[in-house]
């Protein structure tokens, strides 16, 4: 039998630092420049974003910084501080946002969004039924005018990076 890290070392593949075009390396590649709501939390391995097209206020994008595109790609460090990192996010958006528990999902695969990107989306205590468990998506690619405006985005991501130190 495999120990854990002999099982790392053998999945774990190399995550390369950026791909020109990609999405999520190009914001990262940005840096200090990126307004406060595209680097909610930023550590070694990840970098934490309000999403930017949501009608959902709290809807946080977890990404690596570097390129991964599936999830056993990922650095057995990135991969050990993953689950830390989700929960202090979800305390954060219990109590900053009123969230009564989270939904955490992993697709990457749209196009230009094939950068492993982990969805973390509060779960509001009065969300309507069709809103709940995959339906959330209806708050993805909003419209302009559905959207959570920026200042509103810039307000959460202040918040969320206090209560997350």
């Amino acid at each position: 039998m495999f120990g854990r890290e002999h099982l790392l070392a053998l999945t774990a593949r190399p995550a390369e630092a950026v791909v020109a075009g990609c999405f999520a390396c190009d914001n990262t590649a940005r840096g200090e420049a990126l307004p406060i709501r595209e680097r909610i939390v930023v550590t070694e391995h990840w970098r934490v974003a309000h999403a930017f097209d949501a009608s959902l206020p709290g809807w946080l994008i977890v990404a690596p910084v570097r390129h991964v595109a599936a999830l056993d790609d990922l650095p057995p460090a990135a991969a050990d501080e993953l689950g830390g990192m989700l929960q202090r996010l979800t305390a954060a958006l219990r109590h900053e946002v009123g969230a009564v528990k989270t939904y955490v999902m992993l697709f990457a695969e749209a196009e230009g969004f094939e950068h492993l990107h982990i969805h973390l989306v509060p779960r509001m205590p009065q969300q309507p039924a069709d809103a709940m468990g995959p339906k959330v998506f209806r708050h993805l690619g909003a419209s302009e005018a559905d959207r959570v405006p920026t200042e509103e985005m810039d307000r959460l991501a202040t918040v969320l990076a206090n209560a997350y130190r």
